[in-house]
C-alpha cells in the first residue's frame, strides 16, 4: 500500500465536500492510504500579502508531513503551487530559510528538506497500470475536456508539474477511464478564480469563455482537478449547459463506485444515460 501525508487544502471541508469525499474514495479503491494531520492553511492566500507568512504556512505543513516520514499528497493544484513556490522561495534566500528554521524550530518541527509533494494526477498517473486494471465501467463515448489550472503548470522549473506549453498528463488519466479527451484552445487558460472578490465581472466572462470554448470543442463535460476551478465553474449560474464535474468523481465511477457515493448526483448524472458504458 502506498501512503501519503493528505493534504486537502482549506476550501473543501465547507465549500466543496464532494471534492475530498471522491478524492477519499477512489485512492481507498485503488490500495492508496491518505494519513491526515493537523496542517495548517498552504499560505497561498496570503502569498502577496506577507511572503514570510505564505511561505511559513506551506513549510509547516510540509513539516508535519515529513515529521510522519511520509510525502505529501494534495488534490488542490493552488495548494500544489504554493507549496512548490515555497520550497523554491526558501531554497534561493538564505535569510529567509534561516528565519523558516527558527520559526519550525520554535514549533518543535524540523526544516522540510527531505519531503516531496504531489498533486493527485501526479500520484494516479504514476500508477496509471494499476489504475488501468482497477477500472470497471469505463466511460465510453464520453467526451471530455481537460481543464488544467494555472498553479500547477507555471512556471514549469519550480512546480515540475508537466510541459507548460504542451501538458498530457490529464488526458492520458482521461483516456485510462476509457473516455475521449477533446483538444481546445482554451484548456491551459486561467479560470478567473483568482479574480473572485476583486474584479467578479471579469472572473465571470473568464468562466463563461472558457465554458462555451469547452461545449464549442464537443465535449460532454469538462473536467477539473482543482478546488479553485472546480468552485469558479461547477458553483456559480453559468449560461453554459456543458457540466463541470471532478476528475476523482469521473474516476470512481469508472472503478465502480455509485454515483450517489461519489457525489454526482444532481451535478450531471441524468446525463449519463445517454453514454454507452
Amino acid at each position: 500500500m502506498r501512503r501519503y501525508a493528505y493534504f486537502p487544502g482549506c476550501k473543501i471541508a465547507h465549500h466543496l465536500p464532494e471534492h475530498g469525499h471522491s478524492v477519499r474514495a477512489v485512492c481507498a479503491a485503488l490500495d492508496i492510504e491518505l494519513v491526515s494531520t493537523e496542517f495548517s492553511c498552504c499560505g497561498y492566500p496570503v502569498r502577496h500579502e506577507s511572503q514570510d507568512a505564505a511561505v511559513f504556512s506551506a513549510l509547516f505543513s510540509l513539516a508535519k508531513a515529513q515529521a510522519l516520514g511520509l510525502d505529501l499528497m494534495t488534490p488542490c493544484k493552488c495548494c500544489f503551487g504554493n507549496f512548490q513556490h515555497a520550497r523554491h522561495q526558501a531554497s534561493m534566500d538564505e535569510n529567509l530559510k534561516h528565519r523558516m528554521k527558527k520559526l519550525l524550530r520554535e514549533t518543535g518541527l524540523d526544516f522540510p528538506d527531505r519531503v516531496r509533494v504531489f498533486h493527485l494526477l501526479q500520484i494516479l498517473d504514476q500508477n496509471r497500470d494499476a489504475l488501468l486494471q482497477a477500472v470497471r465501467t469505463p466511460w465510453r463515448g464520453l467526451k471530455v475536456a481537460c481543464h488544467y489550472g494555472c498553479h500547477a503548470l507555471r512556471p514549469s522549473q519550480i512546480t515540475h508539474f508537466d510541459d507548460p506549453l504542451a501538458p498530457t498528463i490529464f488526458e492520458r488519466l482521461v483516456t485510462a477511464i476509457g473516455a475521449e479527451p477533446v483538444l481546445w484552445d482554451l484548456r491551459l487558460e486561467c479560470c478567473g478564480h483568482p479574480l473572485r472578490g476583486r474584479d467578479d465581472a471579469i472572473a465571470g466572462l473568464l468562466r463563461e469563455k472558457k465554458l462555451r470554448g469547452a461545449a464549442a470543442s464537443g465535449a460532454d463535460v469538462l473536467a477539473t482537478a482543482c478546488t479553485y476551478c472546480q468552485m469558479q465553474f461547477g458553483h456559480q449560474a453559468s449560461r453554459s449547459d456543458i457540466p463541470a464535474v471532478l476528475y476523482p468523481q469521473l474516476l470512481g465511477v469508472a472503478l465502480g463506485i455509485s454515483p450517489e457515493h461519489l457525489r454526482l448526483s444532481g451535478i450531471f448524472w441524468s446525463a449519463q444515460a445517454g453514454y454507452t458504458r
